[in-house]
């Protein structure tokens, strides 16, 4: 199952629930005594349940490949086509371009966060 969205009880009306906020649409159950949610009516949005998890194969992957940590450039000799690069929080912008130009000049994936690849 590829692209299932679980969204929060009403969270298309109200801006606190995350109304056009896509950080604050995050599932949580409802509980209400008459929720058609809750009670899994037809045409009223899906409920989380047993089967709607990932394969095991895709588990864990972003975008179809294994993220790979890099924090120098020892640690390219692990990453293969396979393998997406994420450059860690803590490395600097001087030894994060050194990096970047490294994994371009080897053909790499490299992930910048927030959804965006770069097809380097």
């Amino acid at each position: 199952m590829i692209g299932r969205k679980f969204l929060r009880q009403d969270s298309v009306r109200h801006v606190r629930l995350g109304k056009n906020r896509p950080k604050l649409q995050k599932w949580r159950r409802p509980r209400g005594m008459h929720s058609k949610i809750r009670k899994k009516r037809f045409g009223y949005p899906l409920f989380p349940m047993t089967g709607f998890k990932k394969n095991a194969n895709d588990s864990g992957k972003i975008h179809g490949l294994l993220p790979k940590v890099v924090y120098s450039k020892s640690d390219f000799e692990d990453v293969n086509s396979g393998h997406l690069v994420i450059f860690s929080r803590k490395i600097g912008a001087k030894k994060r371009i050194e990096l970047v130009k490294e994994a371009q000049t080897r053909k790499f994936k490299i992930f910048e966060g927030r959804g965006k690849r770069n097809e380097a």
